[in-house]
């Protein structure tokens, strides 16, 4: 190894809209990807990169934390910071676009600093709160406290149930409605987990005509007329897999359609955050028929199985007896810790992270893929690409025999709805080198289809 300090070059910051911190980490490393500093070599001081960016201490100090979170740096005490070689795994490992993030952005100390503050708190908890079956009413406050500010203005905590995720949550919404209904109306293409929930329900799938802002309603009418639906599950921001935002009048729209069939939503509102069309929610819309899902993975970290759950209040307590049967009530632990970072800001900073991080790998996706017009330009963890399901099944198998992983395309297709795709995770948690390998792997693929696979 060498200890030699190399130049960076001639650096110049990226024009993009991310922290200046992570516009010096990318800076820095399209100089490592360059060759002026290469596998093994130390980089300059913190004041030299200072110097040369015209940029506080403070900011480098970030910028390599970020790098080393990417794995492209290591810091050595009392030696520097060296950069990793990392070429030959950045070869032969799997990159997986199926994994819908996001990235961990919450910043390890202030993730020790609030898991600290949780462990505290459970021990002081009675019985570790192993009886809260909705979770403990301060949790819920705080929760709520969150939701008001950011989502569902007026919700309390006596609304709320605490649960094991947003997958728990939608389960939980579809055992409370099948004794009204046999079915569920939803998109032609959507989330996976709400067409497992149902299955082990014996409840059908029922695929549902789409735009660019969600299902249309005079098909839902169609659907839920002929069916007798009673059910209509859907994401309104970041529509998973298709990225739609539903605006107000679309919403009231759907509404409508649902009160002429006397028909519940299941409202999965876990990409919320990415919202830009600024319509409120289909819980604030119509309470009294509307079961909100959501929880805290796709805003402040994955490894946080913490969802929330807000159905009518007439249905709560059957619903809180239904989670003692499987769980007896989630993780206090997992909650505190949640909690503690939204008590800590984590959340602000983090949203503010993902959504500008998301905007700039859109933009990345899009300069090497040709893309359909984006439902949501400003920002969303995933893009669909549309094609008949026997071409985006072959694309999905190249892609895989050339180290990239997609999510399998008939997981996300509701049977009967003729549509086809492949999604792209663009925020999967990893870093934007080998995001842009993997888009270049499916562009050459697209470029190339009848290519032979040897």
């Amino acid at each position: 190894m060498s200890g030699k300090v190399l130049s960076l070059g001639n650096p110049s910051l990226p024009d993009t809209d991310l922290p200046l911190h992570e516009r010096l980490a990318d800076a820095i490393e399209t100089a490592i990807l360059r060759g002026n500093i290469k596998p093994g070599q130390r980089l300059p001081t913190h004041r030299e990169i200072s110097k040369s960016f015209d940029v506080a201490i403070g900011t480098v100090t970030k910028a390599i934390d970020s790098l080393s979170r990417r794995g492209i740096v290591r810091g050595e005490i009392g030696r520097g910071t060296f950069v990793q070689d990392t070429r030959p795994s950045r070869e032969s490992r799997v990159i997986d676009l199926s994994i819908n993030g996001p990235p961990q952005v919450v910043k390890p100390e202030i993730m020790v600093a609030a898991a600290e503050r949780a462990a505290r708190y459970v021990t002081e908890l009675p019985n570790g709160g192993y009886a809260s079956l909705t979770g403990p009413a301060d949790q819920r406050a705080t929760l709520a406290g969150w939701l008001g500010r950011t989502r569902l203005e007026g919700v309390t905590p006596d609304d709320l149930i605490l649960c094991v995720g947003a997958q728990q949550g939608i389960s939980l919404c579809l055992a409370d409605l099948a004794e009204f209904s046999s079915a569920v109306a939803t998109e032609g293409a959507t989330f996976n987990g709400v067409m497992t929930a149902a299955a082990s329900l014996g409840m059908k799938v029922l695929p549902v005509q789409y735009d660019e802002e969600g299902m249309i309603p005079d098909d839902l009418d169609r659907v839920l007329g002929r069916d007798k639906c009673k059910v209509v599950y859907t994401t309104p921001v970041c529509q998973n897999p298709l990225g739609f935002e539903t605006g107000l009048q679309r919403r009231k729209d759907i509404l409508k359609v649902c009160r002429k069939h006397e028909a519940f939503i299941v409202e999965d509102d876990i990409y919320g955050f990415y919202g830009t069309k600024g319509a409120p929610t289909y819980k604030a819309l119509a309470p009294e028929s509307v079961y909100y899902v959501t929880s805290l993975s796709k805003v402040l970290s994955p490894v946080l199985r913490a969802g929330i759950l807000v159905p009518p209040r007439e249905r709560r307590r059957r619903i809180a007896m239904r989670l003692r049967a499987e769980v007896w009530g989630a993780s206090s632990l997992a909650l505190g810790t949640g909690c503690a970072l939204i008590e800590m800001g984590a959340d602000i900073t983090a949203a503010e992270h993902l959504k500008a991080e998301a905007k700039e790998r859109l933009k990345l996706t899009a300069g090497i893929i040709d893309l359909p017009p984006l439902p949501m330009p400003e920002g969303a963890p995933h893009v669909w690409l549309p094609m008949p399901m026997l071409e985006a099944e072959k694309l999905a198998r190249r892609a895989t025999e050339r180290g990239v992983r997609l999510t399998p395309p008939d997981s996300m297709v509701v049977e009967g709805s003729g549509i086809g795709g492949i999604r792209l995770c663009v925020l999967a948690p990893l870093g934007r080198t080998d995001l842009e390998r993997a888009l270049r792997i499916i562009a050459g693929l697209l470029s190339n289809p009848e290519e032979a696979v040897v």
